[in-house]
């Protein structure tokens, strides 16, 4: 099976991972898997040495960016030229902005046959996985709308099969934004390379060392590009009401930024207005996250928009305790209430403490809990770390992709014996 895996770019986050993984997971000789990615602008830091470490090399398309540009059009053509030579079974893109060019390409690709002209477009299937969405907390309305529009066109027109991350990440897309059909969507769990964090007990000293934080300090930490939408303002927000706090004054309390992007200067400007330099450690890009979550005795996230965030699910891999923003598919990782007193800002959940979005107040709030509360941060970090060995494997995340794909292609071959009267299709009649 031939399978074209499009994204827009290979930069650091979980999108990245997400498609290497796959890509060199499902590999010969069942399938035959090209991964497609655009260029990383100015600012991000290019994960390309991730899929290298995998042994998967990408066919760079540098025109693909994340953002609206005129060579758009150039992009489109080129992917529909790569799809007219490669001639894939299946095309899956990742990504607001590969999801768009990669399926207007498709539909090119579909539609300009001359078979088409009796009804019998190219039987390629498209599939698109939102790993979050554009619909609130990136742009302005209009924007924001024109987007939509697109969406709600792309999966009425050419969009096989939806793909999300959680269950709250369809419920939002699909009820809340009204993008495609109930039947379109699947819900596949993001996996994880759980090898990698083997024998986490064993490590994180040596991080602690590296960035001088001592045995008897507690350390939370954030992981994550410093963009607008992961709102690392509202952790140093709440880490400065935290400060003034009582639990502050009980016990040395660090913090840890873990992540580089084009707000690093400001972020690190407010640091120092809100006088956190002290407090505050701003770490850059890791590349061995196996010695940094270990490090931590707690993991925050401050997102005002997400769909899965795999920095949580790193985190529960390593037993940490979790407080983060209650948006998209953290819901759905948080798990339920344990205890909801209506007089405290925030909810003690079975896997974490969730907090309503942009509440540094509430935030700082929770921070106090997960410092004071020796007893709850334990339970919850053992309760986490059952959860993602049960639920985010890789080879879970594989084995689910892998029957996506044997069913769209299952489908195909008896529309196509529907259309040509009968059982006798072969390969080749299918990709003319």
């Amino acid at each position: 099976m031939k399978i074209v895996r499009i994204i827009a770019r290979l930069n650091v986050g979980g999108p990245a991972r997400h498609v290497v993984w796959l890509t060199a997971g499902l590999g010969p000789p069942e399938f035959e898997s090209v991964l497609v990615a655009g260029s990383v602008p100015p600012g991000e830091e290019d994960m390309r040495y991730f899929a290298t470490d995998h042994g998967v090399t990408p066919f760079f398309i540098p025109q693909m960016s994340r953002e609206i540009s005129l060579k758009d059009g150039l992009t489109v053509w080129k992917l529909y030229r790569l799809l007219r030579n490669e001639k894939p079974d299946i095309v899956h893109t990742h990504t607001a902005k590969a999801g768009t060019v990669g399926r207007i390409a498709g539909f090119l690709y579909r539609w300009l046959t001359p078979n088409a002209l009796t009804g019998r477009p190219r039987q390629c299937r498209f599939i698109h996985t939102y790993h979050g969405h554009i619909f609130h907390g990136y742009y302005g309305s209009f924007k924001t709308r024109l987007f939509l529009s697109i969406e709600r066109m792309l999966a009425w027109l050419v969009t096989d099969r939806i793909v999300v991350v959680s269950e709250q990440q369809r419920r939002e897309i699909h009820e809340r934004f009204g993008v495609g059909r109930h039947d379109q969507f699947t819900v596949i769990p993001l996996g994880l390379d759980q090898t990698l964090y083997a024998g986490w007990q064993a490590r994180g000293s040596s991080f602690r060392e590296e960035i001088g934080v001592g045995s008897e300090e507690l350390l939370i930490g954030i992981v994550g590009r410093l963009t607008e939408i992961k709102n690392h303002d509202l952790f140093l927000r709440a880490v400065a009401l935290f400060k003034k706090s009582p639990a502050a004054q009980k016990r040395r309390v660090r913090f840890l930024v873990v992540g580089d992007g084009a707000l690093r200067s400001r972020l690190e400007q407010q640091s120092q207005a809100e006088g956190l330099t002290a407090d505050v450690v701003f770490a850059g890009n890791r590349t061995d996250p196996e010695n940094v979550y270990p490090a931590l005795d707690a993991v925050a996230l401050t997102s005002r928009n997400e769909g899965t965030p795999l920095t949580l699910i790193e985190a529960m891999a390593n037993a940490r305790p979790v407080i983060a923003t209650a948006v998209g598919g953290v819901v759905d990782l948080l798990g339920d209430a344990m205890s909801h007193d209506p007089r405290l800002p925030y909810v003690v959940c079975t896997r974490g403490i969730s907090v309503p979005p942009d509440n540094a107040a509430a935030f700082a709030a929770g921070l106090a809990r997960i410092v004071e509360d020796i007893k709850l941060r334990k339970e919850i970090g053992a309760s986490g770390l059952q959860y993602v060995t049960q639920k985010h494997s890789r080879e879970r995340l594989l084995s689910d992709i892998r029957a996506l794909y044997n069913e769209l292609m299952d489908h195909s071959v008896d529309k196509l014996q529907f259309m040509n009267g009968g059982p006798q299709l072969d390969r080749k009649e299918m990709m003319n």
